[in-house]
């Protein structure tokens, strides 16, 4: 087991104030099965991993990484996938205690897991909790069974909701996904489903429209007119229903598609969205670092992780981490980076930073004509999307970014 904090490094360490703040991914590529809509690297296989195999890649992957970063403290830690509910305990906690000898985990450290709601898998959450996670993210996606069978899930509602109140005696933090917009879905519908899933007393909610991603089944069946979607006019209402109930229980969204009590972000993200430096471990993890090592330019670095498992095993054991990319970024893509980024959080994005940075201020111009449409506004050196500006936010970026 490992505590937030253990072995933590007393004195302040090179990049550890860097602004946005510093994190780590682990990637667990494996899944039961593969959801029609997902196009996530997720891989599933007919015998399970060894994952004793693959513990050993992660801490050599892991302790590359170290020297690449230099010395950190890691603020958050997040599992995701796939599956990392089909990862044993005991895996989990290996790779928590290697982060924590390579990036010292501050006292009050968010360590976050993806987990599936089905019986089997909430069997393992108190071992989670014993090894050091306390928040966890449940991908419940509808509490409606027909629509679950449709979306390829595993469970059914009633075992969602027994899975939810188990991750709530075993964790300190609980979320859960929905993804609204579905078929045949209506404003009331939502609502009640919305206001069934408040009922549960979560801190935080992810609720997702659903999207047609390119080389999924969902898009074979879009494409051939089997899978009708809500039109524009009800996809609409179904946002505003979101924004509504959400508000009125206490949750109102801090990002685009997030929603939490005060206090109760998800901070890792926080870290992807205000802009931070994280590292990326795992098949096809992406990570974005200062580099620390001699001789670098400490500038802002995109890696990339090989995607296969089954490569980026044998590419960990020949040569100690499977990294197929390691970028620089020039100045203009960390400003467009931090554009997309930072309006998605409803505090929006940081004027000063984003200018310290950019080659170019954004036009006083655009800004002033979305002012004028009523989609942008600023406040104390920030602009931020309002909201009528959230629902059409890439448009919005795309007429600010020209």
């Amino acid at each position: 087991m490992v505590s937030a904090g253990e072995n933590m490094m007393s004195a302040p360490q090179p990049n550890a104030g860097a602004e946005g703040g510093f994190g780590v991914y682990v990637h667990w590529p494996f899944c039961r099965a593969k959801c029609p809509y997902c196009d996530f690297n997720s891989h599933v296989r007919r015998n399970p991993p060894d994952q004793q195999r693959f513990l050993a890649a992660y801490r050599r992957e892991i302790a590359h990484m170290r020297t690449l970063t230099g010395p950190q403290n890691a603020q958050t830690v997040f599992f995701g996938g796939g599956t990392p509910s089909l990862m044993e305990p005991a895996l989990v906690a290996g790779i928590l205690e290697a982060i924590n000898a390579a990036w010292p985990l501050v006292a009050d450290a968010e360590i976050s897991l993806e987990a599936n709601p089905t019986s089997v898998e909430a069997a393992n959450f108190a071992g989670y909790g014993a090894a050091g996670v306390n928040r966890v993210s449940l991908g419940v996606q509808a509490l409606d069974d027909a629509d679950l069978q449709s979306l390829g899930r595993m469970h059914t509602a009633r075992e969602a909701l027994n899975a939810v109140a188990v991750a709530r005696r075993a964790f300190q933090r609980v979320s859960f996904d929905l993804i609204y917009a579905r078929p045949k879905q209506t404003p009331e519908s939502w609502a009640a489903e919305l206001n069934r899933a408040l009922d549960e007393g979560c801190e935080h909610l992810s609720l997702y429209q659903l999207t047609i991603e390119a080389g999924t089944p969902f898009e074979r069946l879009y494409g051939a007119g089997k899978l009708i979607l809500p039109d524009d006019d009800v996809s609409r209402a179904l946002w505003d229903v979101t924004q509504d109930v959400t508000r009125a229980a206490g949750l109102p969204a801090y990002e685009i598609s997030n929603h939490a009590r005060a206090g109760a972000q998800a901070r890792h993200n926080l870290i992807y969205w205000r802009y931070g430096t994280y590292v990326g471990i795992g098949p096809g993890a992406h990570g974005r670092i200062l580099a620390n090592r001699p001789g670098d330019n400490l500038g802002r670095r995109a890696t990339m992780v090989e995607r296969q498992p089954d490569l980026w095993l044998e590419k960990v054991e020949a040569q100690g981490h499977g990294m197929v990319g390691d970028e620089p970024l020039t100045p203009e893509e960390q400003a467009d980076e931090m554009l997309l980024m930072g309006l998605r959080l409803r505090e929006g994005l940081d004027l000063a930073r984003y200018h310290r940075l950019a080659p170019q201020p954004l036009e006083a111009r655009r800004i002033r004509n979305l002012e004028e449409q009523g989609m942008l506004r600023q406040e104390n050196g920030r602009l931020m999307a309002t909201e009528q500006g959230f629902p059409v936010l890439n448009a919005v970026i795309a007429a600010l970014a020209g």
